[in-house]
């Protein structure tokens, strides 16, 4: 249940970001959730490989390079997602950088408060 609480946030926060950049479009919710789930398993499968094989990179700038990977994936979701586009590099490193913040607003809503010992 709580997966696909997550996963409709996200896609509320992929419409939300698409309404207000202009170099990020997506047709319906229906995409956006689509979205969320392609970037789901993205983050999952393919970011640990491209942030091992970019490892030196990744440490000489003090983990900056990791913000070029999220692009990336933001880059590879517009190409396997029809209906989702992001014009540029740039575009996607902004949605990608908004996307993150307006996730941990959203998701820490869902967290259980601690109980008073």
């Amino acid at each position: 249940m709580k997966f696909l609480l997550r996963m409709l946030l996200s896609a509320l926060a992929v419409i939300l970001l698409a309404n207000l950049l202009g170099g990020v479009h997506v047709d319906s919710f229906l995409i956006a959730v689509i979205v969320a789930l392609v970037l789901g398993l993205l983050n999952f499968i393919v970011k640990p490989i491209l942030i091992i094989f970019t490892l030196p990179v990744t440490i000489l700038t003090f983990g900056l390079f990791l913000l070029v990977i999220n692009a990336l994936i933001i880059l590879l979701a517009d190409w396997l997602v029809t209906g989702f586009s992001v014009d540029n590099f740039w575009w996607a490193l902004l949605f990608s950088l908004l996307l993150s913040f307006v996730q941990s607003i959203f998701f820490s809503a869902l967290k259980e408060p601690e109980q008073a010992k």
